[in-house]
């Protein structure tokens, strides 16, 4: 009996209709990044790059540095004379205001105190014995005034009585001008005693004062002697620490040699050195935040020095209000300077895009990257501020841009 067949389909039909279905799936797939492809002028990975998203809000336009703990008040303590010192303290050793710290034996010193004050007694005895002498010298001048005067009165009354005997012819002419002339050179020795008692007493008092200025040389001597011989006990000036000792105990020192240096806890400021390119924008009074031990500190600029040193411009920032406990000298710590603080305005993370992109930044949209015209103002250590180019919400990418060549659009892998 005959029975109907069913055809045979062909292996090699049924395969190529399987690989073109695949291959429509495939490329229904792909097409999007097909697409992107084609239109990119560059391809980059994408796992390279650092991407941001431009936000708007306040901008502090700020500096950070690293800057030294050093002490505005810290002298340096010196020898008043040659001797031997004895140290009372170590360096690191805490101090109070008035504390022995070392003294000086000085035999030389003493020596000229001594001479000093010998020759002061001297002076003193001699500045004595001459006001004695001038108020003998005043006495005998005033008694011979004196002297003269009754003289004078003597011959008066004597030249009367002549006058009287002389009128009544009772006595010639020459006794009565012989009177006369006793009463005028009485009349003259009196004022020439007169003339020497006011040079007498001129020349007494030059005298006196001569000595007086000897007693208050000799005075000045002993007194600055005396102070140098105080000062070979050497004092702490103010409550500090000692930071260095520049002698050992027992040493013989010269005079005006470093013995040892004091610093003052509570002066301590910090000294950080500026960018040349920030050092017209930083001004006295600039306010600081100092970072310490987690927690952060107000200060205020200072101080600036006039001149740049390996493109760097030292500057002092001083605490403002309350002070650190536990600061050391020399101790490293991070300062940010603030400029300038904006309201409400756009911007992004700061990075390498600027170097390299110069004044345009590439804006990232469905794996595209398009490069875009910007325009960017004040920045701050880690943000910059968008003036125009860009909007709120659009990604960016902040990472160097130089592999991207310039190119107007790169794909990101």
């Amino acid at each position: 009996m005959d029975r109907a067949v069913a055809p045979q389909r062909n292996p090699r039909v049924i395969a190529a209709a399987a690989a073109g279905a695949i291959l429509l799936v495939i490329l229904a797939v792909a097409f999007p990044s097909i697409r992107r492809w084609v239109r990119a002028d560059r391809a980059v990975d994408s796992k390279s790059l650092r991407f941001a998203t431009v936000t708007r809000g306040d901008l502090l336009r700020d500096l950070s540095v690293q800057g030294r703990v050093v002490a505005s008040l810290s002298p340096t303590l010196f020898s008043p004379g040659q001797g031997i010192v004895s140290l009372r303290v170590k360096a690191g050793a805490d101090v109070k205001q008035g504390d022995i710290l070392a003294t000086i034996d000085s035999k030389e010193l003493h020596a000229a105190l001594d001479q000093a004050q010998s020759g002061l007694v001297t002076s003193r005895a001699e500045l004595e014995r001459q006001k004695i002498v001038a108020r003998q010298a005043q006495l005998r001048a005033q008694q011979q005034v004196e002297l003269l005067t009754l003289r004078v009165a003597a011959a008066r009354r004597q030249l009367e009585r002549v006058e009287r005997t002389f009128k009544e012819g009772l006595s010639n002419r020459a006794d009565y001008e012989t009177a006369q002339d006793n009463v005028r050179i009485a009349q003259m020795e009196l004022e020439q005693a007169r003339s020497e008692l006011s040079l007498s007493r001129e020349t007494l008092g030059f005298e006196v004062a001569t000595r007086e200025q000897q007693v208050l040389r000799q005075g000045s001597v002993a007194g600055e002697l005396q102070k140098r011989v105080d000062d070979l006990t050497i004092r702490a000036p103010f409550d500090g620490m000692v930071a260095s000792v520049a002698v050992q105990d027992r040493d013989a020192v010269a005079p005006n040699q470093a013995v040892l240096t004091v610093v003052n806890l509570s002066s301590l400021e910090i000294e950080i050195g500026l960018p040349e390119e920030y050092a017209n924008e930083t001004a006295i009074g600039t306010p600081a935040e100092i970072d310490f031990m987690g927690r952060q500190y107000r200060g205020r600029v200072t101080a600036i020095s006039p001149e740049v040193v390996n493109s760097e411009v030292r500057a002092t920032i001083a605490f403002d209000g309350e002070k650190p406990e536990g600061l050391k000298q020399n101790q490293r710590l991070t300062t940010r300077l603030t400029f300038e603080s904006k309201r409400n305005v756009l911007k992004v993370t700061r990075g390498a895009f600027l170097e390299s992109g110069g004044r345009s930044a590439y804006v990232v949209e469905g794996g595209m990257a398009s490069r875009r015209a910007i325009a960017t103002g004040a920045s701050s250590v880690s943000e910059i501020e968008i003036v125009a180019g860009l909007k709120e919400g659009e990604t960016i990418v902040v990472s160097d841009t130089g592999p991207f060549g310039n190119a107007a659009t790169v794909m990101l892998r």
